[in-house]
């Protein structure tokens, strides 16, 4: 099943035109925040939260 909410960092960056090093200082720094902005999946790969995401880039409330 694909779930359209989660895409990995680089998609991410490719779909705003962020770095992914400005996306994972994002994380890094706790202006993105696990479980609202991401997900770190069972194997440890990083699934960005794109509405949450979209809505910090835009200044809202996830």
């Amino acid at each position: 099943m694909i779930h359209a909410d989660l895409v990995t960092i680089e998609k991410f960056a490719e779909l705003t035109g962020l770095s992914c090093e400005a996306i994972r200082q994002y994380k890094k720094k706790g202006q993105w925040r696990e479980k609202i902005h991401w997900i770190k999946a069972p194997n440890g790969r990083i699934f960005i939260k794109i509405k949450a995401a979209y809505a910090w880039i835009e200044g809202k409330e996830a």
